[in-house]
């Protein structure tokens, strides 16, 4: 669990802020104070879909992100952007395989990151949706996919995270390619805090 929130952690204040900071060319604290809204939807549902519409609203609203824009980019990210589950899937199955005492080479590793991340693309967007699926990596590397019982107890707080972070990943590549519009179509770049009702 300790290992999982902090991968989290860092993922979104060094990972996202810095994607934000370079790509989106927006100042990170802008952005975290603007995005409450589907940190907390997030983290409450543990669902990117149900998030979606507090997603839009804060991009459009408080980001100033073009609507045709991010009613593109979050319903896609909603369903493809799972960072925080591919990161919560591989140390997961890592984990259970030293409680099951199976030696992974370098080879089984790499395959294991590789297919977490593959596995958390089609994963659904609902509580526990990469459950089943990650059960699926683990199963291909040896490890015993029943295992996946010891983690149940404390998935609920972990999905809440990892939900928490897809969310935040979705809106920052909404910045981003908001950006990359505006630049192409020779509009004045986004005014984050305009648009606040």
């Amino acid at each position: 669990v300790f290992v999982v929130l902090l991968g989290l952690l860092l993922h979104a204040t060094v990972g996202i802020s810095g994607l934000v900071r370079f790509f989106g060319r927006m100042n990170p604290v802008t952005f975290w104070k603007s995005v409450t809204a589907p940190i907390v939807t997030g983290f409450s549902t543990s669902s990117s879909m149900a998030t979606l519409p507090t997603s839009i609203a804060t991009a459009e609203q408080k980001l100033d992100v073009q609507p045709k824009i991010a009613g593109f980019v979050l319903p896609l990210g909603a369903t493809m952007n799972m960072n925080g589950t591919s990161l919560f899937e591989g140390v997961t199955v890592l984990f259970l395989a030293q409680v099951f005492g199976v030696d992974l080479s370098v080879g089984q590793q790499i395959i294991v990151v590789v297919l977490a991340v593959l596995t958390a693309i089609g994963a659904a967007g609902v509580p526990g949706g990469s459950l089943p699926l990650m059960m699926l990596v683990m199963a291909t590397v040896g490890v015993p996919p029943e295992g996946i019982a010891i983690i149940l107890g404390v998935d609920r707080i972990l999905d809440m995270s990892r939900t928490t972070l897809n969310v935040c990943g979705d809106i920052s590549a909404s910045v981003y390619v908001d950006r990359v519009d505006r630049e192409l179509e020779g509009l004045p770049p986004a005014q984050p805090g305009s648009n606040d009702a």
